[in-house]
């Protein structure tokens, strides 16, 4: 059964109705959003079932739009805090990659701006690295992109799309070593992109974004996972009752490999180890439980099954 991540949109009323379908049907429900008398359901559901889903909505006037990133967490990485480069095109980009079901992070550098002092500390690195994508906002000039773009990449282990000003033929041309993605033509600006040219340059980067998690997920799906992290996120909220009282938007983030979960590492790290998932299987044994780089979290990476001969 092949698992794909959609939006479901409509009215509060009666909307346990999809959530009730969604989990028969064996699909799991990422977040909810309930906002005044409207409901947002980010899911993963089965591919055949997506009619049947949208054919129960109908008639409680819900809509299920293809949502490809729902189920990721992307990093939006601004050269700085300064008011010339992180205001706009950050909060804009990190705004719209949410709307399409994503968790984004803002990760702003310390030694970001400027050829002479541009650098990549660890922790920058490592929180960077717990993603399933970055996408680097670089600047308006060629020069300074193609001397800056070899240092920023040092360490870096995940896929990386870079947006900057030049267009997307000099992007390829001038970023070395090579990234997975290019966006031209979105540099600094101070202004809200409210007009209809650039709502399409932002649609450009969700595309590019969609495109390299794809291919990444066909990665994935060659040595598959033990577990789903959307399952796994389910018998947490079960088996650790603790979670519950998070007040985080997103208590258990899911990713493409794994789950970010917002509790103290030292805490509930060898709580979540023991945890059984099926017939003895502890969750230990299929993932690693690891101390996140960002603030106290923990950090669950699924291992494939190459890895563990376990498929659950």
């Amino acid at each position: 059964m092949t698992l794909v991540p959609v939006t479901y949109k409509g009215g509060i009323y009666q909307h346990d109705i999809v959530i009730d379908l969604i989990e028969d049907l064996g699909g799991y429900v990422v977040q909810k959003h309930v906002l005044a008398q409207e409901v947002v359901l980010q899911c993963f559901v089965p591919r055949d079932d997506i009619e049947l889903i949208r054919e129960i909505s109908r008639p409680i006037f819900g809509e299920v739009t293809d949502s490809p990133l729902v189920g990721t967490e992307i990093a939006i990485v601004s050269m700085s805090l300064e008011i010339h480069h992180l205001p706009h095109p950050s909060c804009d980009i990190a705004e719209y990659v949410r709307r399409i079901g994503a968790k984004s992070n803002m990760v702003s550098l310390a030694r970001g701006p400027g050829k002479r002092i541009t650098g990549l500390n660890d922790e920058e690195r490592d929180v960077i690295n717990e993603h399933d994508i970055a996408v680097y906002l670089m600047g308006n000039f060629e020069t300074c992109i193609e001397h800056k773009m070899p240092i920023l990449l040092r360490g870096i282990e995940v896929p990386v799309v870079v947006c900057g000003g030049p267009d997307k033929e000099t992007l390829i041309r001038i970023v070395d070593p090579p990234v997975e993605g290019y966006v031209g033509g979105v540099g600094r600006f101070m202004r809200r992109t409210k007009e209809a040219d650039q709502l399409d340059k932002l649609d450009e980067i969700i595309a590019e974004i969609t495109r390299v998690l794809e291919k990444k997920r066909e990665d994935v799906s060659k040595d598959p996972l033990s577990v789903s992290p959307a399952r796994l996120m389910n018998l947490i909220r079960e088996r650790v009752p603790a979670i519950l009282e998070v007040t985080s938007p997103t208590p258990l983030t899911v990713q493409m490999a794994g789950l970010r979960v917002k509790l103290p590492y030292d805490t509930f790290a060898p709580e979540l180890r023991r945890m059984e998932i099926e017939d003895g299987i502890a969750l230990g044994d299929i993932a690693e439980v690891l101390p996140s780089r960002m603030r106290d979290y923990i950090l669950v990476k699924v291992l494939p099954f190459s890895e563990t001969n376990t498929v659950i």
